[in-house]
């Protein structure tokens, strides 16, 4: 959270299109925020602004979803030499464990609720109050539903060991493979298994760690808003923002995480898509 990153000239943080509510969200919320233009996206004009995946109609989401399925179960078929070989690699070069394993966020359909037995009084079978401070799970899920996500592992098997941290250019925690996986996106792979089980899509907001969601929502506004949608191995903010991880470039992954909220379409989905494939071959990852 550390890097401090020059900030460019401000430029329009929308492409040109016509005045409509979700629009002017975007613009509300990306006040202040150096956000660059995204031409290339197609500006859906809405009557009122998307709030999270049930607005998307059940049409679209089905459409979505059966997108999802035939993609991962293509790619899984296709790339499984690659992830074989991979999987070797991983376990030559470095000691531990081929398939790294961590606690993500995923969709929140849920608004933020109040806890009526804070207006009301403790129960009096709570009188005693036999619960672990911490341990209430309604108040968990507020954030999103958590889910294991999977990935090749880059990392050190002692890379946190001094607590949760974000990666950075040039981590020296990264191992010498994982360089090349990271920056290429082959680390990725394994999480086709998250997409087939419904747990992310291929197009969303890139999935945060719980340890971060607290301290980011209190310091980006509206930043929970971005749990409509499933996240995503891929997105806008993956695709135009990369990897950043100062306080700024959490700022602009959210202002594009919910200008994609609200343009999300088919037609868009494949325009991600296509551009994520040119990020992988000209080897823009971190």
């Amino acid at each position: 959270m550390s890097t401090q990153l020059q900030e460019p000239p401000r430029v329009n943080p929308v492409a040109p299109a016509p005045e409509n509510n979700s629009l002017r969200d975007i613009e509300r919320f990306a006040e202040g925020v150096s956000l660059p233009p995204v031409p290339w996206l197609t500006q859906l004009s809405l009557d009122q602004p998307r709030v999270n995946v049930h607005c998307l109609g059940s049409f679209r989401s089905t459409v979505k979803r059966l997108a999802d399925i035939v993609i991962a179960v293509t790619m899984l078929v296709l790339l499984s030499p690659l992830m074989l070989l991979t999987a070797i690699l991983v376990k030559l070069t470095s000691p531990g464990p081929i398939i790294f394993k961590q606690t993500r966020v995923g969709l929140n359909l849920r608004g933020k609720v109040s806890d009526r037995r804070l207006e009301n009084g403790p129960h009096p079978e709570e009188s005693g109050d036999r619960r672990v401070p911490g341990s209430d799970r309604r108040v968990e899920q507020n954030y999103g539903r958590l889910f294991t996500l999977y990935k090749f592992r880059t990392m050190r098997i002692d890379a946190e060991k001094n607590g949760a941290q974000f990666a950075v250019a040039g981590d020296s925690r990264v191992t010498p493979i994982g360089r090349f996986l990271r920056k290429s996106r082959i680390d990725e792979l394994p999480q086709l298994w998250n997409v087939l089980k419904g747990e992310m899509a291929f197009v969303g907001p890139r999935p945060e760690r719980p340890e971060f969601i607290e301290m980011l929502s209190r310091e980006i506004p509206d930043y929970l808003r971005r749990l409509g949608l499933k996240p995503g191995l891929t997105g806008v903010a993956q695709i135009v923002n990369g990897y950043d991880n100062d306080i700024e470039g959490f700022r602009r992954k959210v202002a594009f995480d919910l200008q994609y909220l609200q343009n999300c379409c088919l037609r868009n989905d494949l325009k991600i898509l296509l551009r994520t494939v040119s990020v992988v071959v000209l080897g823009k990852g971190q």
